[in-house]
């Protein structure tokens, strides 16, 4: 919809800019007299009743009666104190908000009179253009947010008597008649013949943005009954196709139906005569009526059964499965309807579908976790290559910020990822290993596993003996079961000190497993290097590759696979860079052909010299280090020709005894001599009959498929040094994604310490329950500037997951907690994404660390060298340890997949050394050495500012201190010993010392 028409149908009012208004100049005036009154006049008029002390010596009149004159004196005496306070505290309050330098210093035991000088100081500055707005000490320390802004979503919707008194009423009596104008009209049927009310979402203005909460506090006078709008709207068909399902997400364009008591000028109603509406206008809005009057005369048609029924679970006699393939009875849930469905037939959308993230990676956990942890670990290789390139090729330590489908791309990796349960499953299966080597038996055949949320079955393909503990048998004897609350901790990486230990790790015993879909509540997992022959895919071609891309991406970034070989047929050149030590792409069939029967016989002759039976016995003997034991997966997108077909098939024949997988991709025709048969439908089901399998299939669409190329190659090419030679191009020093104004103008209404000790400035404490949530929240929100989905808030407050009440009340609660700016508009705030942006106003010393080190690098400080020093120094004593320091247990887990936690020791390490070489400049040595101590504080890890300072240290010639330095590294490396060009500076610094052992007993 054009912009002009949808500003015609509602014109919303934009949040008012900041003015001096009458009342503002008169409060102004006002407060220069009562501090001209105060400051001056308090004192004339003491000097004008005379002196507080007596003439004569003081051991005279303190020795003297106390009579009425002596009490009029102490009173003057104790008057002129406090008039000396409340001038100290309007001296503090003015000198900071005009010099804009720091925050207000606190005048000792003036906590009242320095509130008064700060509000009457405020009042003053009104009259100043902009003064207020950039003046923490005045707009946002020491004051209570406005009483409007106390009420939160949790307390109206979720806390029984969390209003008092007459809040509590009118919450109660505005639920009343909600209750009675739904059920009146349930009864009459009448309600929309009556003339219902509409309001239409608006573009954004700015900075200003369209919220339910506004819409709520403006039409119906309480922003908590946003969720009457709500309920009103959910599900229902919007003008451009799509459906609210989230409160916090709603489009420019949208149309919202109103509660019946909605008032304001920018309502319409329908049925009726709406002159302000074009004719395209109105029949959306009728639509959008007869859309919703359909929904009610449905629902109450249902008599209370439109939901769908829960399943029973089935026993072994309900199991619906045939062939290989069996549902763990714990997790079948097939009840007659569901099966007698026909297989075309579309599943309902998650209630929780959020527009803009990709369902198929929300709802692919164990793909999305791989994806996300190879990300982080190619980002910080990319950061370290970016940081330890020569000057002319850097691009400083600020990686680009994804947008678009890159952007949604990686918040779904973020809300769908479910690492815990990859670490369970790795765990589980090594543990199984470890425990059957001990007990001199084989690894079985595993055909599948099916993993819920808390449980592994492991599905076999014959019977192999009783399970070891803690595992117990399952359906069957082809059933093995554990349980999460069982699984052993884990082994075999560190002696309990930190350090690895002598006993040698267990090597993945499974490593072909990899999801196909989910059923219920379970997750099926298919071991493709163990299926008999060739696994045939068939179904439309971007369906196919939706699927072939979805197993490519989890076998390339699992984390219960060591070393693997993925080849890909005719698709994936683009995803290499997710792991290019396994993924091997090949243009086409024949080409493979040629490349397995080399490595057909290769593996053959490798397993006869090891007296192995199969792979799978050779993994976990002496010879698991050998090529043949690693497992090779094959994909194929391009389809092969008859005599193709026919050699694959003999290739595949004896793969699972050799450790190779093959899945083929078939649009046409069945595949010649295919073991195990599959469909892809368009509605996105995994069918195969013969199997007894029917999933929700785990897909990989073709935009998710590029997005996520492209934030590997985004990686990639940041790292790459970017030289003129480089593919990714010259080198650029990408901006940090949000700078300060760091000038003395630059002044935050909230400010908070991220760098050490988490510590806020500029807020009151939020109570005790939900403190510590909404500290992580903000915290989460200053690292990510650019914004973060509420989906993703959720995953990283709660990993386990949260249900959607509790999501919005807490983004509610959070916004409600940081209040408004000076200009009125919210802190936190949604942009056109639906994310949540924080306001300029709301600033970490992270913010200004990083727009100190880019102005005095690539600013002002980049041709002044003087400027490029106070700018250094200034960014360096921000520095008092790594990021969010002693913060509580069990919190702030998602930082492991922040790329924040690399960025920051070298951005300091960075500042650490730029400093230095700045003081070396001038030959002050040990200026030089105190910046880059300083820097380690947050940076103790970093090689080159331990040889930096080992330098800066032996320029000052002293020795013994430059001893004390190497003895301090030699304890720090550890068995593991010097780095080599530390222990070859050690070398020519204190000639033999590295070698000799020396620096370690210094």
């Amino acid at each position: 919809m054009a912009r002009s028409s949808a500003r015609s149908a509602s014109p919303m009012p934009l949040p008012p800019r900041p003015r001096r208004t009458p009342g503002d100049v008169v409060k102004a005036l006002l407060a220069v007299v009562a501090l001209l009154a105060l400051v001056l006049g308090v004192p004339f008029g003491l000097i004008q009743v005379g002196r507080p002390v007596p003439d004569g010596p003081p051991g005279e009149w303190l020795g003297s009666a106390i009579d009425a004159e002596t009490l009029i004196r102490l009173l003057l005496l104790v008057v002129w104190i406090a008039w000396a306070q409340f001038t100290a505290c309007v001296l503090v309050e003015v000198k900071a908000a005009v010099s804009g330098v720091g925050l207000p210093a606190r005048v000792p035991g003036a906590g009242p009179s320095q509130l008064l000088a700060r509000q009457l100081v405020a009042a003053v500055l009104l009259l100043g253009a902009t003064a207020a707005s950039f003046t923490p000490g005045i707009s946002g320390f020491g004051q209570q947010a406005p009483d409007t802004h106390r009420p939160t979503v949790a307390a109206a919707q979720q806390t029984p008597g969390g209003l008092v008194g007459g809040q509590q009423q009118a919450a109660a009596d505005a639920l009343a008649r909600q209750a009675e104008q739904i059920a009146r009209q349930a009864d009459t049927g009448q309600a929309h013949q009556q003339g219902t009310k509409f309001y239409r979402i608006q573009p954004p203005e700015g900075r200003h943005h369209d919220s339910l909460w506004e819409i709520a506090q403006r039409h119906l006078d309480d922003g908590r009954r946003y969720k009457e709008i709500y309920a009103l709207n959910k599900d229902r068909v919007q003008p451009d196709g799509s459906r609210l399902s989230e409160a916090s997400l709603i489009r420019p364009g949208w149309i919202m139906e109103m509660p019946a008591d909605a008032h304001g000028g920018e309502l319409v109603e329908t049925p009726g005569s709406n002159p302000e509406l074009s004719k395209g206008q109105q029949r959306e809005l009728d639509a959008y009526a007869k859309d919703g009057q359909g929904a009610r005369d449905g629902r109450s048609g249902q008599g209370g059964h439109g939901a769908r029924e829960q399943h029973r679970p089935a026993g072994r006699d309900g199991d619906t499965a045939t062939g290989h393939f069996t549902v763990p009875a714990h997790h079948a849930h097939a009840a007659a309807e569901e099966t007698a469905a026909p297989s075309g037939t579309a599943s309902p959308a998650p209630a929780s579908h959020t527009p803009g993230l990709p369902e198929a990676l929300l709802g692919a956990p164990l793909l999305a976790a791989g994806l996300l942890a190879a990300l982080g670990r190619r980002r910080r290789a990319a950061l370290w290559q970016a940081a330890t390139a020569v000057a002319g090729r850097r691009r400083g330590m600020e990686l680009p910020t994804p947008s678009g489908d890159e952007a949604d791309v990686q918040d779904a990796l973020f809300a769908g990822a479910d690492p815990g349960a990859v670490r369970f499953l790795d765990q589980a299966l090594r543990s199984l290993a470890r425990s059957l080597a001990a007990e001199g038996r084989p690894l079985p055949l595993v055909y599948a596993a099916w993993l819920g949320a808390d449980e592994l079955h492991l599905q076999l393909a014959e019977p192999a003996g009783p399970p070891p503990a803690p595992w117990t048998q399952g359906e069957d004897e082809t059933f093995w079961r554990l349980e999460g609350r069982e699984l052993p901790a884990p082994t075999g990486t560190t002696d309990g000190t930190g350090e690895p230990s002598d006993e040698e790790p267990q090597a993945a015993p499974y490593p072909g497993l990899v999801s196909l879909g989910a059923r219920d509540d379970a997750r099926l997992l298919l071991n493709l290097e163990a299926v008999p022959g060739l696994v045939s895919l068939s179904g439309a071609p971007a369906d196919r590759q939706a699927v072939l891309s979805s197993v490519a991406a989890e076998l390339a970034t699992n984390g219960w696979s060591d070393r693997m070989t993925v080849t890909l047929v005719g698709f994936g050149a683009d995803l290499v860079p997710l792991a290019p030590s396994r993924l091997r792409p090949l243009d086409d069939v024949a080409a493979l052909l040629d490349v397995m029967e080399a490595e057909t016989a290769s593996r053959r002759a490798g397993l006869g010299a090891a007296g192995a039976d199969s792979v799978l016995t050779g993994r976990t003997g002496p010879a698991r280090t050998a090529g043949w034991a690693a497992a090779h997966l094959v994909l194929l997108a391009a389809e092969p020709d008859a005599g193709q077909a026919a050699r694959l098939t003999e290739l595949a024949r004896d793969a699972a005894r050799l450790g190779i997988g093959y899945l083929v991709g078939v649009g046409g025709d069945p595949l010649p001599g295919a073991a195990w048969e599959m469909e892809i439908t368009s509605e996105g089901r995994l069918l195969a009959p013969l199997l007894g399998l029917e999933l929700e299939a785990q897909l990989l669409p073709a935009p998710q498929h590029a997005a996520v190329a492209r934030l590997f190659a985004a990686a990639d090419a940041f790292g790459g040094g970017g030289g003129d030679d480089d593919p990714a191009g010259p080198a650029v020093a990408h901006r940090p994604p949000f700078l300060v104004d760091i000038s003395e103008q630059g002044r935050p209404s909230v400010y908070a310490r991220l760098v050490g000790r988490y510590e806020l400035m500029g807020l009151d404490a939020p109570d005790d329950e939900r403190g510590p949530l909404l500290r992580e929240a903000l915290a989460l929100l200053l690292l990510h500037r650019e914004g973060v989905h509420p989906r993703v808030l959720a995953s990283a407050l709660w990993p386990r997951g949260v249900g959607d009440d509790v999501r919005e009340a807490t983004v509610a609660r959070l916004r409600d907690w940081l209040g408004t700016g000076e200009d009125g508009a919210p802190r936190l705030r949604e942009d056109a994404t639906g994310r949540l942006v924080l306001d300029a106003s709301v600033v970490s010393d992270l913010d200004v660390l990083r727009s100190l080190y880019h102005e005095a690098t690539s600013g002002r400080g980049a041709d002044d060298r003087a400027v490029r020093g106070r700018l250094l120094t200034d960014a360096l004593g921000l520095v008092r340890g790594p990021l969010l320091a002693e913060r509580p247990a069990g919190r702030y887990g998602w930082l492991a997949h922040e790329i924040v936690d690399a960025q920051l020791p070298l951005l300091v390490a960075d500042i650490g050394l730029a400093l230095a070489a700045f003081h070396l400049e001038r030959d002050r040595a040990p200026k030089a050495a105190e910046a880059l101590e300083r820097a380690l504080v947050s940076a103790g890890t970093d090689e080159r500012l331990w040889n930096e300072l080992l330098r800066a240290v032996h320029a000052t010639g002293d020795e013994a201190r430059l001893r004390a330095l190497a003895a301090e590294l030699a304890r720090r490396s550890g068995a593991r010993g010097l780095p080599p060009r530390t222990a070859a500076l050690l070398d020519e610094l204190l000639p033999g010392a590295a070698a000799s052992g020396e620096a370690g007993t210094a």
